[in-house]
């Protein structure tokens, strides 16, 4: 359809320029040798991924004996505000950044800044021109900070060999499936986090990076960790229409969009006798002249026209990504499009969503706003695809009030309890809502466990920062802070040590993540066969906090007695047995703390998490002291990224109980891992 004026051609091409261009053999690769073989970090015996000297733990180790404990109870500082959790004013503040974004394109509007505060330097690797390094200071932990051990070699073998990529078959690096993209961008995000958090803590180590999204996707390509390799048009083997990416380089690693900062990506074939371009995908992110408010339409503007010595812009030309475009339009192929949006909790950080497959319609030259030519290129959307970028725009008219979210029971089932409001949503059957509880955020003891040796609270007034050897909530974690200012857990280890009622720090202190209430916009929602359900309205970073598990604790001596009951749907264990996330392991492992908290009369929304085979959630012991006490919480993180309105789900584990099999649910969670059953 036509959409009016910026739909139609301002006049002919004039492809008389063209004549001597000459269509480029292939796309040069993604990375030089140069970037992916920087000094290696020297080490000492490491830390890895897991607490030293720890066994295996859900989800990657378990503690030792001396940290095990039971009976515990809860204290939760008045909330804060979503995402504010910014202690360390340091280059790494807001922790998870994106790479920076392209230039090629014809831009508008000032160079954005990603969350290091590196200028949007552009999509066109011809510019000439790199991302300037961060203009704050980082601040210089202590000089004792050499007694942090740790060495990156050993912390990224352990990855690989836990998630089975230390040695991917040529087919497999070639030509993946929706399993093995899972494993490489769990992979990628793990070891990312995990090198911001060394480095943020100890500046000195060699081969340290500011940019470990960067350093992360280098180091795993060189060992070859990734898929998807071979380019291709259409559809990438594992990757779905509405999945989400935060970095640039996780699409580079399965395929999605091969280089790093061009907004055009392209393969050639052979036609005749020549070699010719064509498009594969785009990625429009939003900082240039294109349209894309139509959900189903891209007016999408050319790459090139700015001279990458001084800036000088002046008319694009038909080359390159350019011409690949233009023989996609004349060839009728499919193209990927990728969208851009902002990542609001991240300030100026981008959210890439793909949109699924769309067909260049026409193409025609207009004026930019620096008045010179620039290409246009009218994208239409294949029909009978998933919602992607349309669900996205309904989202934010549900949040602004300009649109209306069908099936809505109740606007907000915590009664402001909650710093988000969780709507009751029911679009498929008659049912009025759940049964009756009250709507509790915290975790009630009648007893916190005792400690064998009194902890002195943090007198970090200001917030614990990071690798601080004074901060005994820091040396607690090994050294770390244990979250960015995000709320994204760093490091998966035995126990998170978050800072309790003693401590001097404030609510938004980056160590007190999961005591300032939800995170994003969740939704109760009647589910088609399973009951009740969880899920967000917002993007979910891996990693990141989403909840913790409130409810009444009980003495797991009395578990035996809830079986049966009304109350065993509404329980959570932490005695079961639960899979770890790693594929090294075939059973299950145990987690020891005997904490049961039952959530039927008294909880919070993690009471409607159902179970999956493959879930996208997992649960962390999460401790709290206070002098001799010290308490237990329960809190529930994603795995990888999860999309708006993907269900949230965790695997319910395996009880201790001899009489286990005999209480065995089906399980409805139709994933290829599903095992047809649940206790």
């Amino acid at each position: 359809m036509e959409r009016g004026a910026n739909s139609n051609p301002t006049g002919p091409i004039d492809k008389s320029r063209v004549l001597d261009v000459k269509p480029l053999r292939s796309l040069k690769p993604i990375f030089s040798p140069q970037m992916g073989s920087s000094a290696p970090f020297s080490g000492v015996p490491p830390a890895g991924p897991f607490a030293p000297g720890g066994a295996p733990f859900h989800p990657f180790a378990f503690g030792n004996d001396s940290q095990r404990a039971s009976n515990f109870a809860n204290t939760i500082p008045s909330p804060v505000p979503l995402n504010s959790f910014r202690t360390p004013d340091t280059q790494y503040a807001n922790g998870d950044a994106g790479p920076s974004k392209a230039r090629g394109r014809a831009r508008k509007g000032r160079a954005a800044q990603d969350d290091y505060g590196n200028s949007d330097q552009g999509e066109d690797p011809s510019s000439g021109r790199r991302p300037r390094g961060s203009s704050q200071k980082r601040a210089k932990g202590p000089a004792n900070l050499s007694s942090i051990q740790v060495s990156i070699d050993d912390t990224l073998d352990q990855f690989l060999r836990a998630f089975k990529l230390t040695a991917l078959e040529t087919h497999q690096q070639a030509d993946g499936n929706k399993e093995l993209v899972k494993r490489v961008l769990l992979t990628y995000n793990l070891f990312r986090r995990r090198l911001f958090q060394i480095c943020e803590a100890k500046e000195d180590i060699p081969g340290g990076t500011n940019r470990p999204d960067l350093k992360a996707a280098t180091t795993l390509m060189t060992k070859g960790a990734r898929t998807n390799s071979t380019k291709r048009v259409g559809t990438v083997p594992g990757v779905e229409v509405g999945d989400i990416f935060f970095f640039r380089m996780e699409m580079c690693m399965v395929g999605m969009h091969a280089p790093t900062m061009a907004g055009i990506d392209y393969m050639t074939v052979k036609l005749s006798a020549d070699d010719e371009p064509v498009a594969v995908s785009i990625v429009s992110s939003g900082g240039y002249e294109d349209d894309g408010e139509d959900g189903d339409v891209l007016i999408y503007s050319g790459q090139g026209g700015v001279q990458r010595k001084d800036g000088q812009i002046f008319d694009q030309k038909l080359e390159r990504g350019n011409l690949a475009l233009e023989k996609s339009l004349h060839r009728a192929n499919v193209v990927r499009v990728v969208r851009g949006v902002k990542d609001v909790p991240n300030g100026t950080g981008k959210i890439y969503i793909y949109d699924g497959l769309y067909k260049i319609h026409e193409s025609w030259v207009d004026k930019g706003k620096g008045g010179y030519n620039v290409f246009k290129y009218k994208f239409v959307r294949v029909p009978g695809q998933p919602q992607a970028y349309t669900l996205w725009k309904s989202i934010d008219q549900w949040k602004a009030g300009s649109g209306t979210r069908i099936g809505v029971i109740l606007p907000d089932l915590t009664s402001g309890i909650e710093t988000l409001p969780v709507s009751v949503v029911n679009d498929v059957d008659d049912e009025k809502g759940p049964a009756y509880f009250t709507y509790s955020s915290t975790l009630r003891y009648d007893k916190p466990f005792d400690l064998p040796v009194p902890s002195s609270g943090c007198a970090c007034h200001g917030g614990c920062q990071a690798g601080d050897a004074n901060c005994p909530c820091v040396q607690r974690n090994g050294g770390f802070l244990p979250y960015n200012s995000l709320g994204v857990v760093l490091n998966y280890k035995s126990l998170i040590h978050e800072c309790g009622s003693s401590c001097l720090c404030p609510p938004n202190c980056r160590n007190r993540v999961s005591q300032a209430g939800l995170k994003v916009r969740l939704e109760v929602f009647r589910t088609k066969d399973k009951g009740w359900g969880l899920r967000s309205w917002d993007p979910i970073r891996s990693g990141m906090f989403i909840c913790q598990y409130a409810g009444d604790v009980i003495d797991a001596s009395s578990m035996m007695e809830l079986l049966g009951s009304e109350h065993e749907e509404y329980i959570f264990d932490a005695t079961r047995a639960y899979p770890p996330l790693d594929y090294t392991s075939d059973g299950f492992a145990e987690v020891p703390f005997p904490l049961v908290i039952s959530a039927k009369n008294s909880g919070n929304v993690a009471r409607f998490m159902n179970h999956s085979c493959s879930p996208n959630v997992f649960w962390q012991p999460v401790l709290r002291d206070n002098g001799e006490k010290t308490y237990l919480h329960v809190g529930f993180y994603s795995i990888g990224h999860i999309p708006p309105m993907q269900e949230l789900t965790f695997d319910y584990g395996i009880p201790k109980s001899d009489k286990a099999t005999l209480r065995r649910k089906r399980c409805l969670c139709a994933s290829l891992n599903c095992k047809g059953y649940f206790y």
